[in-house]
């Protein structure tokens, strides 16, 4: 690392350490210089590079490992395509849905892990899905990962008369021909998506290893059949991970 003019502030620290990330002199996955070695650069004490590298693990671009190394942040986005997401001739074979097929046509490995619950509709899932509050109502959550790293946390939620006795009660990773909705006689019509950009819960946290400070998409896709909602799918996105793109006729 080539010396830089000595400074005396944590912001300061990570204003230096930022733009190196930003141009490429500290690559993705790179170890940083150890609290010694900024210490005496930067004519500090450890306590001021300590707060200096808490800047950039609150901004998601350091995050730290066993032992004290901390790294720059390695993960690569994948670009999500909403428009083609579920729509007109499903890429769902025997082998992987749509999602799946999407994530390993652009050269990733994708995995889903699946548990069932059956439940009673909140008043967002009933607003969502046109049923009352307290209607019977089975969620179907996947922890979606991508190389082996977790990527989304995807929940489905079906009315009771629809996901029963179907595919959609095994615990694993189904997918059909279609889809599985038009496979069990449940067939989508239209879509509606609502996107609110948020900071994650506690537990989407934890089940998505997130950095400190990562913003998340909420995304809502409620599916329609010819007479009602058939399901309502809420998915959180990492916005480090992620590309959300949408191509449409004007």
């Amino acid at each position: 690392m080539t010396t830089r003019p000595r400074r005396t502030t944590a912001r300061a620290i990570a204003d230096d350490l930022r733009d190196q990330i930003r141009d490429g002199s500290l690559t993705p996955g790179q170890a940083l210089p150890t609290s010694r070695e900024l210490a005496e650069l930067y004519g500090v004490t450890y306590k001021t590079v300590g707060a200096g590298i808490d800047i950039l693990k609150a901004e998601g671009l350091v995050v730290g490992e066993q032992g004290g190394r901390r790294r720059v942040r390695a993960d690569r986005a994948i670009v999500w395509n909403l428009t083609a997401f579920e729509r007109g001739s499903r890429r769902d074979s025997s082998t992987g849905d749509d999602w799946s097929t999407a994530i390993r046509d652009a050269g990733r490995d994708p995995a889903q892990h699946v548990t069932v619950h059956r439940d009673t509709a909140d008043d967002r899932i009933a607003r969502w899905l046109n049923i009352q509050p307290g209607t019977p109502v089975v969620r179907r959550v996947r922890l979606r990962t991508v190389d082996g790293e977790p990527y989304q946390l995807a929940t489905s939620t079906f009315p009771e008369d629809v996901a029963a006795g179907s595919p959609l009660m095994e615990e694993r990773d189904v997918s059909l021909p279609g889809g599985i909705l038009a496979s069990i006689g449940h067939p989508q019509v239209r879509i509606r998506d609502e996107i609110t950009i948020r900071m994650p819960q506690p537990e989407e946290s934890e089940a998505l290893k997130l950095p400190p400070g990562t913003p998340v998409a909420e995304h809502v896709r409620i599916g329609y059949g010819d007479s009602r909602p058939v399901r309502v799918m809420v998915t959180i996105a990492p916005g480090d991970r992620h590309k959300l793109v949408y191509e449409m006729e004007v």
